[in-house]
This record gives C-alpha cells, sequence and structure tokens, in this order.
C-alpha cells in the first residue's frame, strides 16, 4: 500500500496509466512511486487485454464471416464484448483517482511490472 503523499503527488500519472499505460514507464515515475507503480502494472495487464482481445475478435470475425446470418450474430456479439475492457478502464480510472489500490476483475492479479 502506498501512503497519502504519494497517492496525492501521483494520482495524475496513475489516472494516465491506464489511458496511455506506457507514459509512466518513459517516465520512470513507476521506479520512484509504489502507487504508480501499481496502477501502471494495471494498466499495461489491460493493454495487454486489449492486444489480446483485438487479434482474437479480428480472427473469429474473419471465421464467422462466412457463416451467413449468424455469423453477423456472432461477430456483433464477439464485439460488444469488448465493451467490458472499456468498463474494467474506467474502472481502473476510477480506482486512481480515488486513491485506492484495488485490483481490477479478472485481470487485476496479472503481474507484469515488477
Amino acid at each position: 500500500m502506498s501512503n497519502s503523499e504519494d497517492v496525492q503527488a501521483n494520482k495524475g500519472m496513475a489516472i494516465i496509466a491506464y489511458i496511455l499505460f506506457f507514459v509512466p514507464l518513459i517516465a520512470g515515475t513507476y521506479k520512484t512511486s509504489p502507487y504508480v507503480k501499481y496502477h501502471t502494472n494495471q494498466g499495461t495487464a489491460l493493454f495487454v487485454s486489449m492486444l489480446a482481445y483485438g487479434v482474437a475478435s479480428g480472427i473469429l470475425g474473419f471465421v464467422l464471416g462466412f457463416i451467413p446470418i449468424i455469423g453477423g450474430i456472432l461477430i456483433w456479439l464477439v464485439n460488444l464484448c469488448s465493451l467490458a475492457l472499456v468498463a474494467l478502464m474506467v474502472l481502473g480510472i476510477v480506482n486512481a483517482a480515488n486513491g485506492v489500490e484495488k485490483p481490477l476483475p479478472v485481470i487485476g492479479s496479472i503481474q507484469i511490472i515488477r
């Protein structure tokens, strides 16, 4: 857990970690702030999840595109699942803004940055 001075001083960078995960990595803030490091890890896990989802949905979209009618409906449902990733991003931003180190559902236990 981070102390309150660290949280107050680095909330902005923690929020940015969910939108542009690489900014705290480039700035090096994650090395000096446990709070930013936690949220950078969560943001990076979210980015990797979004990347994996994008690849998987592209492949599924291609394959399902050959199935008339049902394929279109299934593609639509697969694309609808992307809203879950957006919801995770919003949840992470809200947690960072509130000064909370709460793991994101499903992907929160993934440790990428040590």
